[in-house]
């Protein structure tokens, strides 16, 4: 256990490579937030084999139907959440999928108001579909594209939420105004030096005009928000 006693945010993450998550939980400002002295999140890995009953400790098997690769058997993923949820008797279950929903940063602020959740990072061509109907809450995936395994879904997604927790970025400011905080791009930044590389900095970010500056921010987040990222403005306007 990571970060055990009194948080803000309890995760288990049911995974064969517990391992892997040593990357997130070691470093940076989110890293931090579980190794705190009064740490602001846990995480618990639980591995599938220790749910199993074989000594090889399996947890995969050839498909039914043939084809290539191998599928995660549903009887010790099940043991696994089953064991997760007798310590966050409150979370739902969420697999990592290409076929989930699409994580975006509302959603990302949503599940940052929970206080208990459990992820299944999946491995091989899947797991078994009863398993998903039995114990899985939501599905949601990263993208469009295709991982080895789930795990480095899991941490892309806890990263997202737990940078929104309160007191874990240095400046509570600088989550609510990231890219897509307000479903457009994020401005350009600059610093020091002035002029770098025959290029000055914007004057008017020099100016000292707290409010000149505000427009200017948000007219460049429009302008590239509309060069690089048009879909993100129409789908603003179809919530409007």
């Amino acid at each position: 256990m990571i970060g055990s006693g009194v948080c803000d945010m309890k995760l288990i993450v049911i995974t064969l490579f517990p391992e892997m998550f040593t990357a997130l939980t070691e470093y940076g400002v989110v890293g931090r937030a579980f190794r705190e002295e009064a740490p602001k999140v846990s995480l618990l890995c639980v591995n599938p084999r220790e749910f199993t009953t074989d000594k090889h400790q399996t947890v995969d098997d050839r498909p039914y139907g043939g084809g290539p690769g191998m599928v995660m058997r549903a009887e010790p993923l099940a043991a696994a959440v089953a064991f997760a949820r007798e310590q966050l008797p409150r979370a739902k279950v969420i697999y990592l999928s290409p076929q989930g929903s699409q994580l975006n940063q509302e959603a990302v602020q949503q599940f940052a108001a929970r206080d208990e959740m459990i992820l299944v990072a999946g491995r091989y061509e899947g797991v078994d579909e009863r398993f998903i109907q039995s114990c899985v809450d939501e599905e949601w995936s990263i993208g469009d594209y295709v991982l080895s395994g789930g795990e480095l879904a899991a941490m892309v997604w806890v990263d997202a939420v737990v940078r929104l927790l309160p007191g874990v970025l240095g400046h509570q400011e600088s989550a609510a105004q990231d890219s897509f905080s307000e479903g457009v791009l994020d401005c350009p930044h600059y610093t020091r030096p002035e002029s770098w590389n025959e290029q000055r900095v914007p004057e008017v970010l020099l100016s000292g005009d707290h409010e000149a500056i505000r427009r200017w921010r948000r007219e460049q987040s429009q302008q590239r928000t509309q060069q690089r990222r048009p879909d993100l403005l129409t789908r603003l306007e179809v919530k409007k």
